[in-house]
């Protein structure tokens, strides 16, 4: 099994509704996300994908977060923006766009030095 990670970032806020139904006030952080995804053969490369592809398709969907309130993005109107859910939200957009031979293993959201989510199947 080969496996390859990408990283990148965004700067974001968010605003976790509390279980009494309030909201903590809003915050930012400098959200880091890597996405580690395998391949059980190389392609005609001799890689498991390419890095800047990889890179490209993720940043293509943690773009739309860039500068923005996670709270105002319709998919956490209802979904709770925790950095698990970010996860999870990120894993089920980029899975589709991968080549059919590579395996999206993990995503990992850091939303501040020593606190990562991450979402798998």
């Amino acid at each position: 099994m080969f496996e390859i990670s990408v990283e990148t970032h965004f700067y974001a806020s968010h605003e976790l509704a509390l279980p009494d139904g309030s909201k903590e006030p809003s915050h930012y952080h400098n959200w880091s996300v890597t996405a580690d995804v395998s391949s059980e053969n190389l392609n005609n490369m001799g890689i498991v994908m390419n890095f800047h592809k990889l890179r490209e398709l993720l940043e293509n969907i943690t773009s739309k977060f860039n500068k923005k309130a996670l709270n105002s993005i319709k998919y956490f109107q209802k979904t709770n923006p925790s950095a698990e859910n970010v996860a999870k939200f990120i894993f089920e957009k980029l899975e589709p766009e991968l080549p059919d031979n590579v395996k999206l293993e993990c995503v990992s959201v850091v939303e501040e030095p020593f606190c990562t989510a991450k979402f798998r199947r």
